[in-house]
């Protein structure tokens, strides 16, 4: 659990109930909560294959790594209905659209900027799928876990390349330079810095961040403490920093994605979420930020401009009948007008729930 670590199902369940609650709230979705006693890859596949008929889509969540890889895709593969992976597919699509505004606010290119990536789990590996999917060069990334930079000598992966096979990818076809060292080296020159790796602060340091290239870019995302403080990030030279904190400038919220994601994946019969599809969203969300108005400190929507969740979803809705995945075809102006109305009911009830005392008010600051 995010923060939290491995605390079993019980405690686990207010957090997916919460989780569940957002599906309703910002896109309409109705979603049940369901944690399993288990860890076994196996039983997890075999469970959540059993309960496809009762459902129309599988969110999974809090899965650790290299199972959660191995998890998806045997889902993927093997069900009729999108099974999505929001700490790996959330978090790359939303990382995406934010490095897509804060790029074009420093006059940079996706397919042009030297960039690394801190902390190798899920996040930053789907992260690393889906950007090089969408242009980014992998001889101009640098990643780094634990144990310093990846690269083609790094033994240890490769002995565990049956476990670790998309980390393993990430050094065969990553920093052309072959960079070793650690973080500060990785830096060195850098023009875009991307981390989820372990909560902070500290694991970056002022003085690397001055040593990166000039406009840099941050993205220091580990929670509930981000690798370094946004004003330390400033300090030292970054132009744009975000975080994964809604108390801060520039959150990455997974929730700008999910919610409108799974709206316009149900709403055509998806039967798959693709990469293809969290492109769309990143890039909607991107616009719909660009189009109000977009600076240093504001390179995303925020969780309350509601009219960026439709056009999520009619964005899903359009890509999945573009490739071929959907079993109903509508346009995108039906997509988005039924999504905005069944958003705007949900928002609506809940106000008229706690209005009438039915459902408590969230505690105030």
């Amino acid at each position: 659990m995010l923060g939290l670590g491995d605390i079993g199902p019980e405690a686990g369940l207010p957090v997916m109930e919460g989780k569940a609650m957002l599906f309703k709230y910002l896109g309409g979705v109705d979603a049940v909560s369901i944690c399993l006693a288990t860890k076994d890859p196996d039983e997890i596949i075999r469970t959540v294959r059993l309960l496809e008929p009762a459902f129309g889509g599988i969110n999974l969540e809090d899965i650790s790594q290299p199972k959660c890889f191995r998890i998806l895709d045997a889902l993927r593969g093997q069900m009729g209905i999108p099974v999505w992976h929001d700490d790996q597919q959330g978090t790359a699509t939303c990382l995406l659209a934010g490095l897509l505004t804060a790029l074009s606010i420093v006059g940079k290119d996706l397919r042009h900027v030297r960039l690394v990536m801190i902390g190798m789990g899920a996040a930053n590996v789907a992260s690393y799928r889906l950007l090089t999917a969408n242009g980014a060069d992998p001889r101009a990334i640098v990643a780094c876990d634990s144990k310093g930079t990846l690269h083609k000598g790094r033994h240890d992966i490769e002995e565990e390349q049956a476990r670790f096979a998309d980390k393993w990818r990430v050094c065969i076809e990553s920093n052309a330079d072959g960079v070793t060292g650690g973080i500060a080296e990785a830096l060195r020159g850098a023009e875009v810095c991307i981390a989820f790796s372990a909560s902070g602060p500290g694991i970056i340091r002022p003085e690397w961040i001055k040593a990166m290239a000039p406009n840099a870019i941050v993205f220091a995302c580990a929670n509930p403490v981000p690798e370094i403080w946004p004003w330390e990030a400033k300090d030292a030279g970054a132009r744009i920093v975000a975080t994964g904190r809604g108390d801060f400038p520039n959150q990455l919220n997974n929730s700008l994605v999910f919610p409108g994601l799974f709206r316009g994946a149900l709403d055509v019969r998806a039967r798959r979420i693709t990469d293809g599809m969290a492109t769309a969203v990143a890039r909607e969300l991107a616009r719909f930020a660009t189009e109000r108005g977009i600076h240093d400190g504001d390179i995303l929507p925020r969780m309350d401009e509601w009219d960026a969740f439709p056009r999520v979803a009619a964005a899903a809705g359009m890509a999945a009948q573009a490739e071929g995945i959907a079993r109903l075809q509508r346009s995108h102006s039906e997509l988005q007008a039924h999504a905005a109305k069944l958003m705007r009911e949900a928002r609506e009830t809940t106000r008229v729930l706690m209005r009438e005392g039915m459902i408590a008010a969230p505690p105030g600051p």
